[in-house]
């Protein structure tokens, strides 16, 4: 299966701009109000939209995040962990120090008090101490159907343990690098999923930041071979987070395409028709959580795939 749904999410209780991750994430901009205000802000965004996405039959599982230690960005925890139909959990090496303090194993037995099943734990944090690193389904795209996963090299997404991490899960690697215009210079994105969304059958992306043309065109063949519509947005939509989307399942098996407010107002009518071709639109605002923490709503969703004990 492509989508689940079950999601894990976070609920922020120090969220502010991180200054560790901010010199590679270029989406995330400093905000004159008070770190307390902008945790209030992102804290009611978080419920606005775990709220929205339960009014539509999307199971979500809510951990609130600790105090001590200070993890500023908690709120995005498909980052460093991710969760498979065969009972295995991956944790992954994180680039900033302060994300490393995420990871936090009795999230493992509050999934397990939810009935689903851990069988074995792939753990790639060792890399650390190399500085490699791999981010999780932020650097990682899967399309599960096909065995396929696609990665755009960064700072946060290192070649040789993506290849690995393709090895042990039996999947084809699609590698590129995208990139953005950052004062005038183009440099690499920092994670895949905020130019590229992959849905069952379409997928939503910036090709205008694959910079190479035999990379793009190796990623728009390996798209059409395996019959997804591809629906492009551009450099600027991509700014407003408009690749930074997720599929999930709703009541009744029903689905919808998962996105921020800013993310939908910046798409244009034929975009969301095409989109709107394949499922519904459930879109909620995260502008304050958007602008500090650089990322959008698909980074905020761990998707479940364990089987069911």
């Amino acid at each position: 299966m492509q989508i689940t749904n079950t999601i894990l999410m976070i609920r922020p209780v120090a969220f502010r701009m991180n200054e560790q991750t901010a010199v590679n994430n270029y989406f995330q901009e400093d905000i004159s109000i008070t770190n307390n205000e902008i945790n209030k802000k992102a804290q009611k965004e978080f419920d606005d939209f775990v709220q929205t996405l339960r009014d539509h039959g999307v199971n979500i599982i809510v951990i609130d995040d600790k105090r001590d230690p200070d993890t500023p960005d908690s709120i995005f925890p498909n980052n460093w962990i991710s969760f498979h139909d065969s009972g295995t959990i991956v944790v992954y090496p994180m680039f900033a120090e302060n994300r490393r303090k995420e990871r936090r194993e009795d999230i493992f037995d509050v999934l397990e008090e939810n009935g689903f099943r851990i069988d074995n734990i792939v753990d790639y944090t060792s890399a650390e101490e190399e500085g490699v690193f791999l981010e999780g389904t932020g650097s990682i795209l899967k399309d599960r159907v096909n065995q396929k996963a696609y990665c755009a090299l960064s700072e946060r997404a290192h070649e040789e343990l993506f290849i690995e991490f393709c090895e042990d899960f039996d999947c084809f690697p699609v590698i590129f690098t995208a990139n953005q215009n950052v004062d005038g210079a183009r440099k690499p994105i920092y994670h895949t999923n905020v130019m590229m969304a992959m849905a069952e059958t379409f997928a939503v992306i910036c090709l205008d930041t694959i910079d190479d043309k035999k990379e793009r065109k190796n990623v728009v063949e390996h798209l059409e071979k395996d019959g997804k519509e591809i629906i492009a947005i551009t450099e600027a939509q991509m700014h407003h987070f408009a690749g930074n989307m997720l599929q999930v399942y709703g009541a009744d098996d029903k689905r919808y395409m998962v996105m921020s407010s800013q993310a939908y107002q910046s798409l244009r009518e034929e975009q969301i028709n095409a989109i709107q071709k394949h499922c519904d639109i459930i879109h909620s605002s995260l502008d304050t959580i958007e602008t500090c923490g650089g990322g959008s709503a698909r980074c905020m969703m761990a998707e479940v795939f364990l089987p069911k004990a």
